[in-house]
């Protein structure tokens, strides 16, 4: 007797699957997305569009301080228009043409932050403004300063949701895949942004913690690495002594405290010396087995750096970061290394 029934397609129950997934998908997206208006809609209403009616800032200023903020909202406004009524492709296409916004946005992010503390020191009638308006129940609490940064955390859900990756139909399989590397490109370009202001702060903070402007720290091209307390070990031999050490993509930061009773130095460091780290070389004296802590040796043309730590950890995440830093010096050119 033969069976009853026929079996599953393999290939439908596939088709079946993606189409689920797509529905479910899209669907998300278009929740999280008017969400999303809804929020960029607080500002784009109640800021931009009567601040630009009633004259409180000036162009150049509302300009500084909201970016392209009103386009990145007529954007997306566009997308879920898309996304309600099942177009989806045609939503992407237009989307991933638009994402470019995301950028200049993060790029001007802090400066319209700068603007943005400027003016409310600076002009009462905007901050009383700015106070009326975040006391709408609209808001629930949130301050304008919550909602500016609203685009570039949006940009990073649709980067690690990775939603348009799973709405992949024969239909819209060139656009979406399009849409991805548009996303992806923009979040790239986003994110150097943030790692190059993050940078800029390191560089300062550590500017400012030296005593004097002798040692200049904040220099174009220079990356922050890392920092931490070291033993240096004399070479004539004596006692060690503890240092305070900053490693950057292209110096070496000796440092020591200044004495706790100066009157305006106490919590300062003072800058023993500076080392050029395209002249180094980097060797493990000892911390290569399980001992407790470690030795390295850095030799420069002139001198040779003893450096201890009782923390082999320490020790041995020392060494891969000054020797990963002295190759990337070597490989540059030495016109290009200023």
């Amino acid at each position: 007797f033969g069976k009853t029934g026929s079996s599953p397609n393999p290939v439908e129950e596939q088709r079946a699957r993606w189409e689920r997934k797509r529905s479910r998908t899209a669907k998300e997206l278009l929740e999280t997305e008017h969400k999303y208006l809804e929020q960029l809609d607080l500002v784009v209403t109640f800021f931009v569009t009567i601040l630009k009616a009633k004259g409180t800032l000036k162009p150049a200023l509302l300009e500084t301080i909201f970016g392209p903020l009103e386009s990145i909202y007529s954007a997306s406004h566009v997308l879920s228009l898309h996304l309600e009524r099942g177009n989806l492709g045609s939503g992407l296409e237009n989307f991933y043409q638009n994402l470019e916004l995301y950028g200049h946005y993060a790029e001007n992010l802090e400066q319209a932050n700068k603007t943005l503390r400027e003016q409310l020191r600076k002009n009462k009638s905007f901050r009383r403004f700015k106070k009326l308006q975040e006391a709408r129940p609209q808001f629930q609490g949130r301050k304008l300063e919550d909602l500016l940064p609203l685009p570039l955390q949006r940009l990073n859900q649709y980067i690690k949701c990775n939603k348009y990756s799973f709405v992949i139909t024969s239909e819209y399989t060139a656009i979406i895949s399009e849409a991805v590397k548009s996303v992806s490109e923009v979040s790239q370009w986003v994110q150097d942004i943030i790692h190059k202001r993050e940078n800029s702060l390191q560089l300062l903070r550590v500017q400012k913690l030296l005593k004097g402007q002798k040692t200049q720290v904040f220099t174009p091209g220079r990356w922050y690495i890392r920092e931490g307390w070291l033993l240096v070990v004399p070479s004539k031999g004596g006692e060690l002594k503890r240092r305070m050490f900053f490693l950057f993509s292209d110096i070496f930061i000796e440092t020591k405290p200044c004495h706790p009773l100066h009157l305006l130095n106490s919590n300062k460091l003072a800058c023993q010396a500076v080392y050029p780290l395209h002249q180094c070389v980097v060797d493990k004296v000892f911390g290569h087995t399980q001992s407790q802590g470690g030795l390295l040796s850095l030799s420069f043309p002139h001198k040779t750096l003893l450096l201890m730590s009782s923390d082999q950890q320490d020790i041995n995440d020392w060494y891969q970061s000054l020797t990963a830093a002295v190759s990337l010096t070597v490989s540059v050119p030495p016109l290009l290394r200023k």
